[in-house]
């Protein structure tokens, strides 16, 4: 079938009824219920921008001759690379960057089996199929995922078989003729009641080793999978409107944890099987880390793009445009965007053709730029807060400017340098949502955690940085001054023997 469309993506949810509970009771219908509706009527534009622009969204599938979504689509060469990019940018263009989740993002890691799907026969020649396939099965239907990757939070001290309750992560229970069993818990499944199917698989940062086989898996399966529970946060979306809550009402995507009470996985749906090596190359070796970080770059783009937006609308609307702090903080922004954008033209112009056939972006530009990303995007929140000041804590709500008594009251208290106060106080609630409501809050906070424990990232970082060709050059400046060493130090043992007299 082709690309689906909003209201197929929406009868798809219904009609699978996903097992979503939320303040601790199960949810009827999630299309319709007040915490997760604004994001499901978000995601539907995503898919129906692609009938909108097709020329931009669809491609013709390599297997059915259907147009399907291009962020499925495996570039091979430079300017297919582009276009997926473009594709993305797109949904980003709706999103402004503020839905982490959004389907472009794990279609990433999808796209990447369709071509290096070898990778996950080492374990069983079966399992590289089953990943060539999903692959196929995903694209052909469009199929929207959440993912989990994370153990729960116990002792980080001890891997997870030397747990106080070693069953507590999701683990293998047992194997039989139709699958797999599975049981236990894993976190932290964002979009996790509002997409068609879940993507489990080992986490890119946190490596493990032979006594972890048990709970090193990689596999997917329709969230409505009978024992598979979500159990989610409270939502961030109050049900306000789009006045009081302009972001929130729309993007709030969910976080859950994720319940597994002894789930079927048939042999079809299983990538990687109690192998931890496996696990731990799986994102690299198959360059799904490269793919899915071209992705989150492009949306981090779209992010600044907006946020600076917001801004500069800002400065203009209390007439700070002037100053020379402010100047200076906009342009710390500024400066931010440009970088992000140089590091994705590089990482696009720079791509090579990987032992896959996947034309692949240049990685050091990406991970440079997603390393470096979770560190300033706090500032510039912090920037936002800054300049709206004391703005930001008396904002009246719409229903305040209805009002016929307080509304022209607040109209005139609320006024700008050259807009009304219903206007600026508007702009003024985006700013907020965007950084101190609930929604901006964890905007802030799921960003510094993208990828992971920055600091274990940057150390991951460090560690596989090609540092030599630097050492080397100041060795060869070192040693192209011709000094010679002074003769008293090289007489054996006086330098030792001053030192210790």
């Amino acid at each position: 079938m082709p690309a689906k469309t909003g209201q197929q993506y929406i009868d798809n949810l219904k009609k699978a009824n996903n097992n979503v509970y939320i303040h601790g009771e199960r949810v009827e219908d999630v299309t319709t219920h007040p915490a997760f509706k604004g994001a499901v009527q978000s995601m539907a534009k995503l898919y129906d921008l692609q009938y909108e622009k097709p020329e931009k969204m669809l491609y013709t599938s390599p297997t059915t001759g259907d147009k399907v979504g291009k962020t499925f689509m495996a570039p091979e060469t430079i300017e297919d690379l582009i276009e997926r990019r473009e594709a993305i940018m797109e949904w980003q263009g709706i999103t402004k960057g503020l839905m982490g989740r959004s389907p472009d993002y794990l279609n990433s890691e999808v796209m990447t089996m369709e071509k290096a799907y070898d990778y996950y026969g080492k374990g069983n020649p079966q399992f590289a199929e089953n990943a060539r396939k999903y692959a196929e099965y995903a694209r052909e239907n469009d199929i929207s995922l959440t993912h989990t990757l994370i153990h729960p939070q116990v002792n980080r001290a001890k891997i997870q078989a030397e747990q106080k309750d070693a069953n507590v992560a999701l683990h293998v229970v047992e194997k039989n003729d139709d699958g797999v069993i599975v049981d236990g818990i894993r976190l932290l499944a964002t979009q996790a009641g509002i997409t068609d199917e879940i993507f489990v698989f080992p986490s890119t940062v946190v490596r493990t080793g032979a006594k972890d086989d048990p709970y090193s898996l990689a596999f997917a399966i329709p969230n409505n999978t009978p024992g598979l529970k979500y159990l989610s946060r409270e939502s961030f979306d109050y049900g306000k409107n789009g006045y009081d809550h302009p972001v929130a009402s729309q993007f709030e995507e969910g976080d859950a944890i994720v319940s597994f009470d002894n789930v079927l996985v048939p042999w079809d749906r299983i990538f990687i099987l109690e192998d931890s090596e496996i696990c731990n190359g799986a994102f690299a070796e198959t360059n799904a880390v490269v793919h899915m970080s071209h992705q989150v770059i492009a949306k981090d783009v779209a992010k600044v793009e907006f946020l600076l937006g917001v801004v500069l609308k800002l400065m203009d609307s209390i007439g700070i445009d002037g100053f020379q702090h402010v100047k200076d903080k906009g342009t710390e922004i500024m400066l931010t965007l440009e970088n992000m954008k140089s590091h994705l033209y590089r990482a696009e112009h720079n791509a090579k053709i990987d032992r896959w056939g996947m034309m692949t972006p240049d990685f050091e530009a990406l991970n440079a730029a997603r390393n470096w990303f979770p560190r300033v995007y706090p500032r510039l929140a912090e920037i936002l807060r800054i300049l709206g000041a004391s703005g930001l804590m008396g904002i009246p709500t719409y229903d305040d400017f209805a009002s016929a008594e307080l509304g022209p009251i607040l109209n005139r208290a609320m006024q700008g340098k050259n807009v009304e106060g219903f206007e600026r106080v508007q702009l003024f609630r985006l700013a907020w949502d965007m950084t101190m409501s609930s929604f901006g809050s964890r905007q802030t906070h799921y960003e510094y955690y993208f990828f992971g424990d920055p600091v274990k990232m940057g150390m991951a970082y460090f560690d596989n940085y090609n540092k030599e060709p630097y050492k080397e050059m100041v060795d060869e400046f070192l040693e192209s001054q011709n000094i010679k060493k002074p003769s008293i130090l090289t007489k054996s043992g006086t330098q030792t023997e001053s030192v210790l007299k």
